[in-house]
C-alpha cells in the first residue's frame, strides 16, 4: 500500500495543489472521470503512455478514502 500512497502528490505549485499523479499535471480527479466515463485501464494507458497500472490503483485508493468519511452532507 505504501508504494500507491507515494504515487499521489500534493504541491501548491502543481495544479493549485489539487491532488496530483506523481507530481505531474494529471490530477486525481481526471482520472477519476475518465474511469467513471467507462474507459478501461488499457484503454487509459493507451491514451495516456505517461501513466502506469499503479497509478490509476492509487487514485481509486485516494478516492475510497476520502469517500470514507465520518459524514457526508448532500449537495
Amino acid at each position: 500500500m505504501n508504494e500507491l500512497t507515494q504515487r499521489i502528490t500534493l504541491n501548491p505549485e502543481v495544479c493549485q495543489g489539487k491532488p496530483t499523479i506523481r507530481n505531474m499535471r494529471f490530477t486525481v480527479a481526471q482520472m477519476l472521470q475518465l474511469l467513471a466515463s467507462g474507459m478501461s485501464y488499457q484503454e487509459i494507458l493507451d491514451d495516456y503512455p505517461f501513466l502506469e497500472e499503479s497509478d490509476i490503483q492509487a487514485c481509486l485508493w485516494y478516492a475510497s478514502r476520502i469517500a470514507d468519511a465520518r459524514s457526508v452532507k448532500a449537495l
